[in-house]
């Protein structure tokens, strides 16, 4: 990430790596990977560098940062405030707020706490953690068992035998789909959510336990 600085202010953010139109010169988004810090500090674009606690944003809302030009001017110092909440492990159903309705961005008559809709009337939801940590387990279950599809469609289409192996591996896929799932859904809490995506440790280096969102039979 990178800010452009204009008299000592910071005047835009810039989170990708992108083309700019800036004094009327178009520049390529190689400006953010072939020229060097000091070329792009003459464009007034410096580094934005994180201090402070650094908040893992799949699990956490952080409190709202402050920046700051660095005293040497070739960086901004992002300093990240302290946790402001958990992201929402259940799904939400979406409502409308006092403070929406009186903005008027809620439709005429609503009240605060109706439900909100889209376009064809259905309850907008906000997915939690854990529905998105299932669907991530139902593309991995598809993934693996794709590899060896082939000799399904074989033997509906030849009616040649898949070998024990294949079938048993199959079966292990699924059973591990399932352990996963009913393990992400028991999970309650936040430290619950994070432990089953921590894969632990010994002393030495080498892994102590795999992360159970992680632990798949292997072929």
């Amino acid at each position: 990430m990178w800010a452009r600085i204009e008299d000592n202010n910071i005047v835009e953010y810039y989170d990708r790596k992108q083309s700019l139109l800036l004094n009327d010169v178009r520049y390529s988004s190689q400006i953010f990977t072939i020229w060097t810090d000091a070329q792009r500090k003459d464009l007034g674009i410096v580094p934005v560098v994180i201090s402070g606690s650094h908040l893992n944003t799949n699990y956490y809302i952080e409190h709202n940062h402050s920046d700051a030009i660095a005293g040497d001017g070739n960086s901004v110092i992002r300093t990240i405030g302290v946790k402001a909440a958990d992201r929402a492990l259940a799904d939400v159903n979406e409502v409308w707020t006092q403070d929406a309705i009186d903005k008027g961005d809620a439709p005429d008559g609503t009240s605060a706490n109706d439900p909100k809709l889209d376009a064809e009337g259905n309850q907008i939801i906000t997915r939690g953690l854990k529905y998105n940590a299932i669907q991530k387990v139902k593309d991995q279950q598809s993934g693996y068992l794709s590899r060896t599809d082939w000799y399904i469609i074989r033997k509906a289409d030849a009616g040649t035998a898949i070998p024990t192996a294949i079938q048993t591996f199959r079966n292990a896929i699924r059973a591990d789909a399932t352990r996963i799932e009913n393990a992400i859904t028991a999970a309650t809490t936040m430290d619950e959510f994070i432990a089953l995506h921590t894969t632990t440790y010994k002393e030495n280096g080498t892994v102590d336990q795999i992360a159970i969102t992680q632990s798949w039979t292997e072929e």
